[in-house]
């Protein structure tokens, strides 16, 4: 039996990889890095992060702590590499990056069923069953075969980076430490701005240079990873109900509530490294630099990393994909990731898993399976497969994605309580269907 060919060392071609490479298949994957590198991975590493550190709330009650547990229930990689790697972010799951990256590549690397190959693909074999997810920066010369094969050409829009400082070079006379209404432990930092000095702010940061060719004027971001800059041209108050929002937190300096609060979370396992949360930019770095240095306490900082703007590509799922993550034209061809058109770091993993028991079916002659739409994971992969959809745009796990109650709760707690309920039985007929392990406590 011919080896299932992944092509991308992602989360989602990991977790691809891995699942059906535990079932006994042997999987030949393929990473571009470090042969040809992408305008914002900076190691050969696989599952690198390249956008915020946080995996977002773990807390069971919400969306994103829903599609976690359905994930650990399908035994994730990602998920175990991330709690190894975890770092205090109150009740989201943060990251040390280049660990988890480590523990990921390491895990894959000594896998005794994956082959990994260091080669860019610019066209996968139509005859041999592929997992593509290449996610937001595929390159050029596959674009271009997949825009050919699928007669639609492929959408796009912006995603940007935040920056990151270090932790001595902040002044924390002007800082302090909270999480937002005192959740978890006082994991962020928190640089209080008065009305003068956001006002100020505020204006450099509207009037700066951005980066040349990409127009403000063009609907091309998601809502999601926003510039900071863009978001803030959307009028003075937008950032101070957006990321620059005070509220849930109380200055002790003061005793009040500030007019704005810039806040950094911890990046590496050790904590000397910060990123400012909501920060993603394509402003120059010399602009970077100086706006920056605007926000109490950050007058010194060190620039570990400046914030950097690149294309996100993925294609027409609705057009193109069936729910079992397969290509209409060509069953042998599975996609997983953000290629597909979900947006989020476990969003795309979660694909990946389901391509990867898909692709393994497919291999052995199974019918691929569908993921219960009463899931988050098969809400995400319904949603992103509609045929119906006119105007198909990038989606996060989100609660409302998901089918209504059978009988109606008001309370918002116990609705999600009871969509965790739902969710939890669906997973485990899927298991049953799938011949896979119970791996959730």
């Amino acid at each position: 039996m011919s080896p299932i060919n992944v092509i991308g060392g992602g989360l989602a071609g990991c977790e691809a990889a891995y699942h059906a490479a535990q079932a006994g298949m042997r999987i030949r994957l393929y990473e571009m890095r470090p042969v040809r590198m992408t305008p914002v991975h900076r190691s050969a590493h696989l599952a690198e992060l390249v956008c915020s550190n946080s995996l977002k709330s773990d807390l069971p009650a919400t969306a994103q702590g829903l599609l976690k547990k359905e994930m650990r229930t399908l035994g994730s990689l990602i998920l175990e590499c991330a709690e190894q790697a975890r770092v205090p972010a109150g009740s989201a799951l943060a990251v040390d990056r280049e660990y988890f990256a480590q523990l990921v590549s390491e895990r894959i690397e000594n896998h005794p069923n994956i082959e990994i190959i260091r080669q860019e693909v610019e066209a996968p074999p139509a005859d041999e069953v592929c997992i593509i997810a290449t996610g937001p920066l595929t390159s050029d010369a596959l674009y271009r075969e997949l825009s050919r094969i699928t007669g639609e050409k492929n959408l796009f829009f912006y995603d940007a980076v935040a920056p990151s400082v270090t932790l001595e070079s902040l002044d924390m006379e002007r800082i302090f430490k909270a999480s937002r209404y005192g959740k978890g432990d006082s994991d962020y930092y928190n640089c209080p701005m008065s009305r003068d000095e956001y006002e100020h702010f505020y204006q450099e940061l509207v009037q700066a240079d951005i980066a040349e060719g990409h127009s403000i004027d063009k609907n091309l971001f998601f809502s999601g990873c926003m510039p900071i800059e863009v978001m803030g041209r959307r009028g003075l108050d937008t950032l101070r109900f957006g990321p620059l929002r005070p509220v849930g937190l109380i200055d002790p300096r003061t005793g009040q509530r500030a007019w704005a609060v810039v806040q950094l979370r911890q990046e590496n396992k050790e904590g000397t490294v910060l990123g400012l949360v909501g920060f993603q930019t394509r402003l120059k770095w010399g602009e970077q630099d100086r706006i920056f240095r605007l926000i109490p306490g950050l007058a010194n900082a060190e620039f570990v990393r400046y914030g950097v703007m690149h294309r996100n590509t993925y294609i027409n799922s609705p057009r193109v994909l069936l729910c079992t993550l397969q290509l209409r034209q060509n069953p042998n061809w599975f996609f997983a990731g953000q290629i597909t058109g979900v947006e989020g770091y476990m969003e795309s993993a979660a694909t990946g898993i389901l391509a990867g028991v898909n692709a393994l079916r497919r291999c052995r002659g199974n019918a691929p399976l569908r993921m219960d739409p009463n899931t988050m994971m098969g809400a995400l992969l319904a949603f992103i497969t509609d045929p119906t959809q006119t105007d198909f745009q990038p989606v996060n796990a989100n609660f409302g994605i998901l089918p209504p109650l059978e009988m109606p709760v008001k309370d918002k707690k116990k609705r999600y309580e009871a969509y965790a309920t739902r969710s939890g039985q669906k997973m485990m007929e899927f298991l049953s269907q799938a011949g896979l392990p119970d791996t959730e406590a």
